[in-house]
């Protein structure tokens, strides 16, 4: 029973997961924004305030009996929102740049999945179903929040694509995924880490796209205007479709 009460803690992946994921990830770029630059706290303050906010959610998502669908979106954000402010910390305030950052991250991101897979033989979100899987599945994926910002930002900027080249491109390697997952054998689990991965740049330059000023390629829009747009858009889809738990616990393909 206990199995598999946990197992309901995740959402099946399906079209709306992937639809409130992208406007998550927008949100948590314009509300990281918000709050570093807006509220002018700074991307130290900022990044500590949504690590708290992260922690919380995290834990509260752990000690859950089953799989609500608001806490567990609520932890999403939570990790986009600190995946923003903290990569900008290390890309502006540590001096390390766009392309040291992604490149920092992507270590960090492999290291996690890679001691994820060691240790309890998958990394599989039908797996998740203990306290040490949904440890390693947070972990990976604020790393890869964390990452997804950095790869925004040096789309947009050092490889001089802006706002819109950038949604494009992360749009086109979106579709080649799903391609890859209906017509190859290409492992699902490979193209699901993927896929999440990419949704946060993209999310990263829609959001940069929302609220940088017009001079840089913006429209710019209030970051707070924006980031209430955004959550009563997420909590709209969550309402109108509700998601199913995940019913599987089944190991890699």
């Amino acid at each position: 029973m206990h199995l598999e009460q946990a197992v309901k803690k995740v959402p099946e992946v399906t079209l709306i997961f992937w639809i409130i994921k992208i406007f998550a990830t927008t949100l948590g770029e314009t509300g990281g924004d918000a709050v570093s630059m807006s509220m002018n706290l700074g991307y130290l303050i900022g990044t500590l305030i949504f690590l708290v906010i992260f922690l919380i959610s995290v834990l509260t998502q752990i000690r859950a009996r089953r799989y609500h669908p608001f806490l567990y979106w609520t932890t999403i954000i939570a990790t986009t929102t600190v995946g923003t402010t903290l990569a900008d910390f290390a890309d502006r305030s540590l001096g390390i740049g766009y392309t040291g950052g992604a490149i920092l991250l992507s270590i960090l991101l492999i290291l996690s999945l890679t001691t994820w897979h060691k240790t309890l033989g998958s990394i599989s979100v039908n797996t998740v179903n203990e306290p040490k899987s949904e440890l390693f599945y947070w972990v990976t994926i604020m790393f890869s929040q964390t990452l997804g910002t950095a790869l925004g930002d040096w789309m947009a900027d050092t490889a001089g694509l802006g706002y819109g080249g950038g949604a494009l491109v992360f749009s086109v390697l979106l579709l080649i995924v799903l391609a890859a997952y209906l017509f190859t054998k290409i492992s699902k689990v490979a193209l699901f880490w993927a896929a999440f991965i990419l949704t946060r740049p993209l999310g990263a330059v829609v959001g940069d796209f929302l609220d940088k000023p017009m001079s840089q390629g913006g429209l710019a829009l209030s970051r707070y205007f924006a980031s209430g747009t955004l959550l009563v858009i997420i909590i709209g889809c969550i309402l109108v479709f509700p998601q199913e738990a995940s019913k599987e616990s089944g190991h890699d393909e």
